[in-house]
């Protein structure tokens, strides 16, 4: 009569999925082991542990634009049911782009980041903050992954 609430989970009830582990859950021993909601479906982590589950330990919540800039692997972009599709890890991470327009601009964006990450490994004693290609991308960067 009262209607019902959604409850958060519980602790131990808290689970995550991993590409190759499948179920993961975050150990008793970890910080974020008493938060029962993420603002990002997506965590990062240090440490993977199996005792009588697989655990993670050392975790953070990642949102997605740092994510998709800073991950590993290609960024993918296609259209779906009427939706602009980012992806990661050859799908297995995807979400959906505010428009075309976004999504070719974070995307660009990423190619951006790779070719100066490039350029500084080839040139180690560039500052990337004087040059004036790597400060516009620096601060882009800085800017989408502040006010998203």
């Amino acid at each position: 009569s009262t209607g019902v609430v959604k409850m958060q989970p519980k602790a131990e009830e808290l689970k995550f999925v991993t590409k190759n582990d499948g179920y993961v859950h975050i150990h008793p021993s970890s910080v974020n082991y008493q938060t029962r909601h993420f603002e990002s479906p997506y965590l990062v982590y240090h440490e993977k542990i199996k005792t009588s589950r697989v655990f993670i330990r050392d975790c953070s919540m990642v949102s997605v634009y740092p994510l998709v800039l800073l991950g590993g692997g290609q960024v993918h972009m296609q259209l779906q049911k009427g939706e602009f599709v980012i992806s990661l890890d050859d799908g297995w991470i995807r979400f959906a782009a505010a428009s075309h327009q976004v999504a070719e601009l974070v995307k660009e964006l990423r190619c951006e980041l790779d070719q100066l990450l490039q350029d500084k490994i080839k040139n180690p004693s560039m500052d990337l903050c004087m040059c004036p290609r790597g400060s516009r991308i620096i601060s882009m960067i800085v800017k989408l992954v502040t006010t998203q």
